[in-house]
């Protein structure tokens, strides 16, 4: 009797247990946003962005999961000694099913960075005035993190003038699409 090829047998089902190699690509599944800060990129000039994770407790990540929660007075700040950043004012409401006498909304969150990053955030805070503004706050691979930008705070002229910048660029994207739907 000849041998039976690809294998059909207990050996097989176990590699697709443990998740080899043969299973193909990894599918990734796309990051979720739960909130965004949209005041922020208006009032501040962002000139870097980057991530952190999040120290929460059991019920704040139900909330989060299920979409509540405010950025809009948000702002992180570096501790005094230098050895965590903490995120403040973010307010997310208390998950209904939990105990809510434990439950403080806008309490401080630490921050997850590597000491090199905090010190680095050390530097360009003191050095330059740049202020720690939080985006938005999204899960990937099941753990919540916020996405954390690095501004200078914009004067009201230069808030109008970006304003008029946008809306000249939106009019010349429209010109453009308008003429290339005309000749195709």
């Amino acid at each position: 009797m000849a041998a039976r090829q690809g294998g059909g047998g207990a050996e097989s089902r176990r590699a697709e247990r443990r998740g080899s190699e043969s299973r193909g690509p990894e599918r990734r599944l796309p990051d979720r946003t739960v909130a965004t800060n949209r005041r922020a990129r208006h009032d501040y000039s962002i000139e870097e962005t980057f991530g952190a994770g999040l120290v929460l407790t059991g019920p704040e990540v139900k909330s989060l999961r299920a979409g509540r929660a405010t950025l809009s007075d948000a702002f992180a700040r570096v501790d005094p000694s230098g050895t965590a950043v903490w995120l403040e004012n973010v307010h997310i409401p208390p998950y209904e099913m939990a105990d809510l006498r434990r439950h403080e909304p806008t309490r401080p969150r630490k921050l997850l960075l590597h000491r090199e990053q905090i010190e680095r955030l050390i530097g360009k805070t003191a050095e330059r005035g740049l202020t720690l503004i939080p985006l938005k706050i999204y899960f990937t691979r099941g753990l919540a993190k916020v996405e954390l930008g690095l501004g200078r705070g914009r004067r009201q002229f230069e808030k109008r003038q970006a304003i008029a910048e946008r809306e000249h660029r939106r009019e010349i994207e429209r010109a453009v699409g308008a003429r290339d739907h005309r000749r195709g």
